[in-house]
């Protein structure tokens, strides 16, 4: 024999659903303290090891080969910190990086 029961549950309004803490909800103003805080950005086209002989006989016209091949995505760093991947562009004669894709906290292969 199956028995039915009917559950009572609450009802749940809009203010129940908000955050708990009101200070939870930041903005971009938040930050503005640190807006102007320097950081260093690199755009890593690959890299190579050599050792010292190899790398003192180096002279202007040197290629040296790099761990990357034509058209792979080159890393981007801030502060030592891998956060996206990209390719190189040319901007009015400059070199530049067009981001690709973000990496999330702990995402890097």
């Amino acid at each position: 024999m199956s028995e039915t029961r009917e559950l009572q549950l609450p009802e749940i309004s809009a203010q129940d659903m908000a955050p708990a803490e009101p200070e939870a909800q930041k903005s971009a103003a938040d930050l503005a303290p640190v807006f102007d805080v320097p950081v260093n950005i690199q755009a890593v086209l690959g890299r190579t090891q050599l050792n010292v002989a190899s790398l003192l006989r180096l002279t202007r016209g040197s290629v040296l080969e790099l761990d990357r091949k034509v058209g792979e995505a080159i890393d981007v760093y801030v502060n030592d910190r891998l956060i996206a991947r990209g390719e190189v562009v040319i901007v009015d004669e400059r070199l530049g990086v067009t981001m690709t894709e973000i990496i999330k906290d702990g995402d890097t292969a």
